[in-house]
């Protein structure tokens, strides 16, 4: 066989549908993690510091897990044993957080969370590049695109949907409404669900089938790579150390020295991979990282704003909105839990925007192309984060998701369509866990600083890192420019 079949629609759905239950975990997060940690007695300079375990864990986990991903097969197949792992370990972190006795301990809890998710994850990217021909696959992640906002705007809404089926959503000092509880509960059954229905209902193709440029070669052990790594690493290791005595020079706030640490830290695994003189996990992963194509390196500089504006909106829209169309900062006031609820509601209604701009998407693309597309849509994001500084009645913010939901959309699907083709199909998995750095790595740095700037330069006001979110999608969306395009692209 010397190229891949078409899959039909009902195969790419099944494919796909698992991604209900990877959003279900990642939406009750977003729109509650927050909500959670200041319940619990966490204040809003607190919250991007406790946020830091997610992103930590995707740096930590998603290559590694796209390596062995690529060089798994068994009798589950090569992606899917990762997804049931995954699904499994997320779902009883789901049903464990709600009952956090401690902001301690829930914030622990994130972290089992988000890198359970992040097992399944990875190898479910590059589940949809190993299964589908090129020219199916801005198709098939359009699909995806259109789970994750399924998952998403259910998942969401639940806590507001729960109250006015007349859960409490209000709780004692210190202590979770139910309303959140019994969402998680459900989000748990979800992973689960939807995890299995792809696990049974499709089939993997072997890594021995030899499609197209499936097989590529190793690389020997050439002494020159294990140089070019120590000194690469001694590089970073330098950088960071300039970093820290800076950020300690001029007394900046603790998570500012975050930043030092992972270069610190990268430079020293390079050193260590490179001592070795023998490949191995770490020398993979680090020499593809350094010998990524060009248009995975321009991508990465987009993914950079992208992923720093959404993780700026998910920890601090609850708190922004809370206090400045709610009016109040009392986390047991009635005022903030219906605040944080109509949160849950603008995080599902950016969802369903997604859902339109979903189906839209293909047609996009075949107008304007890829990046023309990806460009429109980071524009209209951009106007929706800017747009809260501008509204007062919390009802109009719906119209500010809008701009949002087409970012969503776009930032799901695109960037994946451009990479996919321009990466070796047998190295798939540790490319897309590699890409995926580049989501994680902007949402350390924005939990990092953002706590800073706003302090230092917008009077210590949550909504100005919504602010700050659109006018990184707005330079996001200008980067995508400079990203090739292959002439076949935009055709789905």
């Amino acid at each position: 066989m010397t190229a891949k079949p078409r899959q039909d629609f009902w195969q790419i759905w099944n494919m796909c549908f698992g991604f209900v239950g990877i959003q279900f975990g990642f939406a009750l997060q977003n729109s509650n993690v927050s909500r959670i940690f200041q319940t619990l007695g966490a204040s809003a300079d607190d919250i991007p510091a406790l946020w830091i375990a997610a992103p930590l864990t995707g740096v930590l986990v998603q290559p590694i897990i796209g390596y062995f991903s690529d060089r798994t097969w068994g009798r589950f197949g090569r992606r899917r044993p990762y997804f049931l792992v995954g699904a499994t370990l997320a779902s009883l972190a789901l049903l464990a957080m709600p009952n956090s006795p401690t902001l301690w301990v829930a914030a622990g809890l994130l972290w089992v969370l988000d890198a359970s998710i992040n097992v399944a994850l990875g190898p479910f990217r590059s589940f949809v590049g190993d299964q589908l021909p090129p020219s199916q696959r801005a198709a098939g992640y359009a699909m995806q695109t259109l789970f994750i906002a399924v998952g998403s705007v259910i998942a969401s809404l639940l806590p507001w949907l729960l109250a006015h089926f007349g859960v409490s959503n209000i709780a004692v000092a210190g202590s979770i409404p139910e309303t959140v509880k019994w969402s998680f509960y459900a989000g748990a059954i979800a992973m689960i669900a939807a995890m299995g229905w792809t696990v049974m209902s499709t089939r993997e193709y072997p890594p021995v089938v030899s499609f197209e440029a499936t097989q590529v070669e190793t690389p020997g052990t050439d002494p020159r790579l294990f140089a070019q790594i120590r000194e690469m690493g001694k590089l970073w290791l330098v950088a960071g150390l300039v970093a820290l005595l800076a950020a300690w020079w001029l007394k900046f706030d603790a998570l500012l020295f975050l930043p030092g640490v992972g270069m610190i830290a990268y430079g020293l695994v390079q050193i260590a991979a490179g001592a070795g003189r023998r490949r191995n996990v770490f020398v993979e992963i680090i020499d593809d990282l350094l010998s990524m194509p060009a248009t995975m390196r321009k991508l990465a500089i987009v993914q950079y704003f992208s992923w720093f504006a959404m993780f700026a909106m998910w920890i601090y829209t609850t708190a922004a909105v809370t206090q400045v169309h709610f009016g109040t900062r009392d986390t047991a006031s009635a005022a903030y839990n219906d605040g944080a609820n109509w949160v849950g509601v603008l995080f599902a209604s950016y969802n369903a925007f997604a859902i339109i701009a979903a189906i839209l998407i293909p047609w996009m693309t075949r107008w304007w192309g890829l990046r023309l597309t990806h460009m429109f849509n980071l524009t209209l994001g951009a106007l929706g984060l800017v747009s809260f500084l501008l509204i007062h009645d919390p009802r109009w913010l719906l119209l500010s998701m809008a701009g949002v939901g087409f970012a969503w959309a776009s930032i799901l699907s695109l960037p994946y369509a451009l990479l996919s083709d321009s990466v070796p199909e047998a190295k798939m998995g540790v490319y897309m866990g590699i890409f995926n750095l580049f989501i994680v790595i902007p949402q350390l740095l924005a939990a990092s600083t953002l706590g800073f700037l706003l302090k230092t330069f917008f009077a210590n006001q949550p909504i100005n890192a919504l602010m700050l979110g659109g006018i990184s999608l707005f330079l996001g969306g200008l980067f995508t420019l400079r990203v090739a395009e292959k002439p076949n692209d935009s055709t789905a």
